[in-house]
């Protein structure tokens, strides 16, 4: 099976320089994204990332009082919202069929909920460790990991849609995740087949500068995992992307990565 894969712009936000490049760039502010991927294919439509909030109040105060400028909340448009993303494709969050979810934090979790036909996939070893029994602290609070009322809805309601991923696990034909590690428990890698051969996708690395220089993350919780996740991101990719670089859309018009 071979897909189609789409960018998509849900909101734009500004990072200190060594939060992107470990130890680097101390006078510089990086421009991230938030994107969602939408894959098509065999009747299947599959979204990698919900986006953030509906209401973005509680996460730009959180965002704005942790890093001390305005720039730091997300900016979003009406037509970045993921329900109007979607209808710009010609669809509803009714007809996704597939929500995978990488890294467990809210700008990926918060509109779980929208989509009430899906399967959510979400990594089995982050859904322990970055959510319901974290072996150290973490510096996000639990509240802007998963959402309250996303967290019912898993826990109740929706719990028999969740897919809790193994280390390595084929979703479907076409399509494998691998945990990935570097910035959160939950991070993981999603490999695509399409015409353009595998494209991976990913939270492991935020810029291509990370992956291609090597220059490490700056937010990250392993250089041994990145290290070994970019290697191999490398060797068995025809395409990779990060679901926060706006180079994606320079280096593929439109966001079409296949």
């Amino acid at each position: 099976m071979k897909y189609s894969i789409q960018a998509f712009n849900a909101g734009t936000f500004w990072v200190p320089g060594p939060e992107v490049y470990w130890m680097e760039s101390w006078n510089q502010r990086e421009e991230m994204n938030i994107l969602i991927y939408l894959i098509r294919g065999g009747g299947q439509n599959i979204l990698i990332n919900t986006g953030p909030p509906q209401d973005l109040g509680i996460i730009n105060k959180a965002w704005r009082d942790f890093f001390g400028y305005p720039e730091a909340q997300i900016v979003r448009t009406e037509d970045q919202l993921p329900q109007n993303i979607l209808r710009s494709q010609g669809l509803t969050p009714k007809d996704i069929n597939t929500v995978i979810v990488t890294p467990l934090q809210a700008y990926a979790t918060a509109n779980i909920p929208m989509f009430p036909n899906a399967t959510i996939g979400i990594s089995r070893k982050g859904w322990i460790e970055d959510f319901q029994a974290p072996y150290y602290h973490l510096h996000v609070p639990r509240h802007l990991r998963i959402p309250p009322d996303v967290n019912q809805y898993l826990q109740n309601d929706g719990w028999g849609k969740v897919r809790l991923l193994a280390d390595e696990e084929e979703l479907q034909a076409g399509i494998r995740v691998f945990w990935a590690g570097v910035h959160h428990r939950s991070s993981m890698a999603v490999s695509i087949d399409t015409d353009k051969g595998k494209v991976i996708i990913t939270d492991a690395f935020f810029k291509y500068g990370n992956i291609e220089s090597g220059r490490y993350l700056g937010v990250m919780e392993s250089m041994i995992e990145a290290d070994a996740t970019w290697g191999r991101i490398r060797k068995e990719s025809d395409l990779f992307a990060s679901i926060y670089d706006p180079e994606v859309f320079a280096r593929h018009p439109g966001g079409i990565l296949a």
